[in-house]
């Protein structure tokens, strides 16, 4: 593997680590990572287990559990997180998470919207699968290219329910890809919910110096030490893996849109950091904590003005006029983080969950952007501030004041589910500035925030780091599909007490913040 100087958008990679708690922080230790835990290893222990787990739980006959996901704290307790599936049929929003202690011993169980069984009275359906078909391809709202369907069983907040899942594939009229999923009920035929596989987010352009890339061979854009992530060029196309970037002297791309190895440097180190912060912060091995790179395609389309998640790559425009790809450190870091939610809680893209979805992006790309420590490109609470896509000079989010983008929430409340997951994000967004900053007027690298909680109250921040590591675990530990608001407070507030006590400044400060959405307290407490 070389890690050498390649002259491309962004500027010297970090040292690792830099993420770290503030000093005088008390962390307990034993929720950290624990140290060379094998998870795929763990994966299948787990999973040969799944029917005696099964049977603690009391579910009923029929339902069988697939492990997703295993976390293991340095003091042996795991939390396993499972699938569902029930007489063979998948259970969309079955999801269920598992605390075992270090003897093996059940100590706790969380079920997406309190689903503790999801049987059905029957699995034969009264509607027609073709007529499913139909109005999953109607609810799309674009020209399919594909549409298949099969019954479920649908968790929604009060039953579970015999379903369609209908998957209609096809392109918007904006150029972005759609994997429409559609729940139909499978006997009055009613639109239960839609989830797109296809993750949307906007990010910056290319502006960040020289940089050292991992690369390979002589030379492709392919990085052994991170899993093998590597970027290709799809020169236009919207489909397709695309064309592996390649160079004859490991030096790549010119700083600008007139070399297409530019936009390719830019990914390939935005995918490079993102890795490196998860791994070195976190204690997460890609992605899908496995180990396995991802690819990261550039240059889609024409004049795309947008960067998406599909479930297995990240793809970045090239921006208006072709000439600002969507390539920077914090879209990376957003992009790659629609990844790793989707490995852990899986977060639905609709309701409260698709808001905490989006802002979960939203906020490691920060994180990302902030790791970096790029001296053109610092690290601040903006969202989308260098693509100028309002063609003024102003940011796309703002995680201080979400409500200045005209469009986003600043507090939570019973209606904030209805809107579009990247403007239901903006309670979590203030969430995590608040806990991270405060309350009041502060200026960080140049830029002037002043927040203030929609309670009325003041408060201090506990620090971006402290706040970053208590969201991750309550991702990666604490919620599931169909996760609200309220299940994001108990979670966090848990996961803070977990990780620094549960009379800690970094708790108190975690809730406090939490009030400052107008969340509503709930069970957990400091």
């Amino acid at each position: 593997m070389k890690k050498l100087t390649s002259v491309g958008a962004i500027a010297v990679v970090a040292a690792a680590g830099l993420a770290i708690v503030p000093a005088g922080a008390a962390v307990n230790s034993a929720p950290l990572p624990s140290s060379g835990f094998d998870q795929p290893a763990a994966v299948q222990s787990e999973q040969v287990l799944s029917a005696k787990t099964a049977a603690a739980l009391g579910l009923a006959s029929g339902e069988v559990l697939k492990v997703k996901d295993v976390v293991k704290d340095a003091d042996g307790t795991e939390y396993v997180r499972y699938d569902r599936t029930f007489n063979g049929l998948k259970v969309a929003g079955g999801d269920l998470i598992v605390k075992r202690t270090g003897d093996g011993a059940i100590s706790g169980v969380t079920y997406n919207r309190g689903a503790h069984k999801v049987g059905v009275a029957s699995t034969k359906p009264t509607l027609s699968q073709s007529a499913a078909l139909a109005k999953g391809a109607k609810s799309a709202g674009f020209k399919a290219t594909g549409n298949k369907g099969s019954l479920v069983v649908y968790v929604t907040p009060s039953k579970p329910v015999l379903a369609y899942e209908v998957v209609t594939t096809g392109v918007k009229a904006d150029q972005t890809p759609s994997v429409l999923h559609s729940f139909i009920d499978a006997n009055s035929g009613a639109v239960l919910a839609t989830d797109d596989e296809i993750k949307t987010g906007t990010g910056k352009s290319m502006y960040s110096g020289t940089v050292s890339i991992g690369t390979s061979g002589s030379y492709t854009l392919k990085d052994p030490s991170r899993g093998n992530n590597y970027t290709t060029d799809l020169n236009g196309a919207t489909s397709g893996s695309g064309t592996t970037f390649t160079d004859a002297d490991d030096v790549w791309g010119n700083g600008s849109a007139s070399s297409r190895q530019t936009a390719g440097v830019d990914a390939h180190y935005g995918a490079q950091l993102t890795w490196d912060y998860y791994k070195n912060v976190h204690g997460r091995n890609g992605i899908f904590n496995n180990g396995q790179g991802a690819r990261s395609r550039t240059h889609y389309g024409n004049a795309y003005v947008n960067a998406f998640w599909d479930g297995t790559q990240m793809t970045y425009g090239d921006g208006s006029g072709n000439t600002h790809p969507l390539t920077s450190i914090d879209v990376a870091g957003h992009e790659m983080s629609h990844g790793v939610t989707e490995a852990t809680a899986g977060l639905n893209y609709s309701g409260d969950a698709g808001g905490l979805n989006e802002a979960t992006s939203d906020i490691f790309g920060t994180m990302v952007e902030f790791y970096a420590n790029n001296s053109s490109d610092p690290g601040d609470y903006l969202i989308g501030e260098k693509i100028n896509i309002n063609g003024n000079g102003t940011p796309l989010r703002y995680m201080d004041k979400p409500s200045k983008d005209g469009r986003s929430k600043d507090c939570w409340s019973t209606s904030t589910g209805g809107l579009d997951p990247h403007y239901s994000s903006g309670p979590l967004n203030h969430w995590f500035y608040l806990a991270s900053e405060g309350t009041g007027s502060k200026t960080i690298n140049g830029v002037t925030y002043n927040s203030t909680a929609c309670n009325g109250t003041t408060f201090a921040g506990v620090g971006r780091d402290v706040a970053a590591k208590v969201w991750y675990r309550t991702l990666s530990t604490k919620l599931s599909s169909g996760s609200t608001y309220r299940d994001a407070r108990n979670g966090a507030i848990t996961s803070a007490k977990e990780l620094y006590g549960a009379g800690s400044a970094q708790c108190k400060g975690i809730q406090a913040a939490f009030s400052g959405i107008s969340v509503p307290a709930g069970s957990a407490a400091c």
